[in-house]
């Protein structure tokens, strides 16, 4: 009971008829978190957008000023000398048949994001029941397809998330720890929803914000006043 306990202690501190702004409603999230561990903070923004029509699909990466504040592990499938550029990059596993044939037989997933040399996507192709529902397929328009693998390593590590609309409509991003300083959450916060405006499809008609709401692994959703949102970026 201990933990419902904490979780209406934290859902006490927040108005749910109000529409906070970015800051206030970030400095909210840090005073929600309430566990033993470092929770995650994250945005999930509502778009006026049918993902199911291909012209609305909403999706990019951004890198986050200040990092997510998470040891990524990053596998990559490369051969030759791509396989030991990755090496040297820091990537925490390299390889080709023999990851894919692990992640096939037993279905292995411990890693966070995949980034693969476009001449081994043939095979990388197969996994897409495995990696496809977790949203770790490698794909040219997030760069985790790309002969670059040095680079694509190094822009992860220094906090690039991806996102995309699920069929609800949402976007859902990390954006730090509960721990961080609350300055550095917001310009997270910020580099996320200019990355998903800018994104904006033209065939989106109406509002796009639909809501933008904010918390933290456990604990309550803070509800932000997205045309304070608009004006911010």
């Amino acid at each position: 009971m201990a933990s419902g306990k904490k979780y209406k202690a934290a859902a006490a501190l927040v108005d749910r008829a109000k529409l906070y702004s970015l800051e206030e409603a970030i400095g909210l999230a840090k005073k929600t978190a309430r566990t033993k561990f470092d929770e995650t903070v994250d945005l999930a923004v509502k778009l006026g957008v049918d993902p199911k029509q291909a012209d609305q699909m909403v999706r990019g990466t951004v890198v986050l000023p200040h990092g997510t504040g998470k040891k990524v592990k990053i596998l990559v499938f490369a051969k030759g000398e791509k396989e030991k550029e990755a090496r040297e990059a820091g990537a925490d596993y390299v390889g080709a048949e023999d990851l894919a044939d692990k992640i096939q037989k037993e279905g292995w997933t411990d890693f966070d994001t995949v980034v693969a040399t476009p001449d081994i996507m043939g095979l990388v192709g197969k996994l897409g029941k495995v990696l496809g529902p977790r949203g770790l397929m490698p794909n040219p328009k997030t760069g985790t397809v790309t002969f670059d693998v040095a680079k694509a390593i190094k822009d992860i590590r220094a906090g690039k998330v991806e996102y995309r609309v699920e069929k609800a409509g949402i976007v859902h991003v990390p954006v730090g720890k509960a721990s961080f300083d609350e300055s550095k959450l917001v310009d997270n916060a910020k580099a996320v929803l200019e990355s998903i405006i800018k994104a904006k499809p033209s065939s989106s008609k109406g509002k796009y914000l639909k809501s933008v709401g904010v918390s933290t692994t456990m604990g309550p959703g803070i509800h932000m006043d997205p045309a304070l949102i608009d004006k911010l970026v």
